[in-house]
């Protein structure tokens, strides 16, 4: 009797524990630990468990250069409680890059908002003799083909903009592609190979310390936390307004009500002052643009990246 009685108790137990996990959201993250899209995963989770008083954890899906997570999501149940967050390039670069893709971005996903922005930075191993873009092109002229510039791998939204700089500078540079940006950025630093091109949050503890030299950012305006760092347009090199962003898709099917209540959700997060300093310190800057429209952007930057692969002859290994 008291074996039975012990038995009713655990079980009591067990069913709250086991509703509530029930009900808990999953923020799945394509990339490993550690990176932005790591960053704001676990803040949109770290959000959201406050906000509906329930579980709420980060899935470090990798694989396959993100396409598992994301195929994972195009699985999961259409309640709002599984959501991906995601680079722009396996939005806007893949599809064109990768005509076998497993999911059909808009077939398959509801687009709920973007999260946050951050510039782009060319930056060279010190030992290189080359303190200005300008220094930079013209030792690549004297040297076609020969100056690596190292990113995360083929196809990615880093590739792309280092083939348009190289396009738009008129020079030629050789592409070393690495498994993610950590390998790439240990050879650069070691002197493998002369040059990154990388996000400002992976980039910026390495050119603080001085084991990078940054010689340009690829966005619109220079980068707050780079103020003395120019612009590719500033240093002469025009029609490379590149940044990167990260944004947030649910299953397709995902009721309208659901999305709006996600979109309320992750304006209040990500607008929080505290969460915007975090953010600014690893040079993130909150960049929110919603539902439609963030569908429209996705469109908008696919077709402008699609003359870009095809004219540089870019295809994935």
């Amino acid at each position: 009797m008291q074996r039975r009685h012990f038995s009713t108790a655990l079980l009591a137990c067990a069913l709250p524990a086991a509703r509530a996990q029930e009900g808990a959201f999953t923020i799945v993250a394509p990339f490993p630990p550690g990176g932005p899209v790591d960053t704001l995963a676990r803040m949109l989770s770290s959000g959201l468990a406050a906000l509906h008083q329930r579980p709420a954890i980060v899935d470090n899906r990798t694989g396959a250069n993100g396409n598992i997570g994301i195929e994972a999501v195009k699985r999961a149940k259409p309640d709002g409680r599984t959501l991906l967050v995601v680079p722009q390039g396996n939005l806007t670069i893949n599809p064109t890059l990768m005509p076998q893709l497993g999911y059909s971005v808009e077939g398959d996903f509801a687009p709920v908002a973007s999260l946050a922005r951050t510039a782009n930075v060319i930056a060279v191993n010190p030992a290189v003799p080359a303190k200005t873009i300008g220094e930079l092109i013209a030792l690549a002229k004297s040297k076609p083909g020969s100056i690596g510039y190292a990113t995360p791998g083929v196809g990615s939204s880093l590739h792309l903009a280092g083939e348009l700089f190289a396009q738009q500078a008129g020079i030629d540079l050789l592409h070393v592609a690495y498994k993610g940006t950590p390998p790439g950025l240990t050879d650069v630093i070691g002197g493998v190979v002369p040059m990154i091109i990388g996000n400002l949050p992976t980039l910026l503890p390495h050119i603080q310390n001085g084991k990078l030299r940054a010689l340009a950012v690829t966005d619109a305006q220079r980068a707050p936390e780079l103020p003395g760092v120019p612009t590719l347009a500033e240093a002469g090199v025009k029609g490379v307004a590149l940044s990167s962003w990260y944004g947030v898709l649910a299953p397709k099917a995902t009721p309208a009500p659901v999305l709006a209540r996600l979109q309320r959700d992750i304006r209040q997060i990500f607008d929080d002052p505290a969460n915007k300093a975090q953010l600014q310190k690893t040079g993130l800057a909150v960049w929110i643009v919603e539902g439609p429209k963030f569908g429209e952007l996705i469109r908008q930057e696919t077709a402008s990246w699609a003359p870009v692969i095809q004219s540089r002859r870019i295809a994935a290994q």
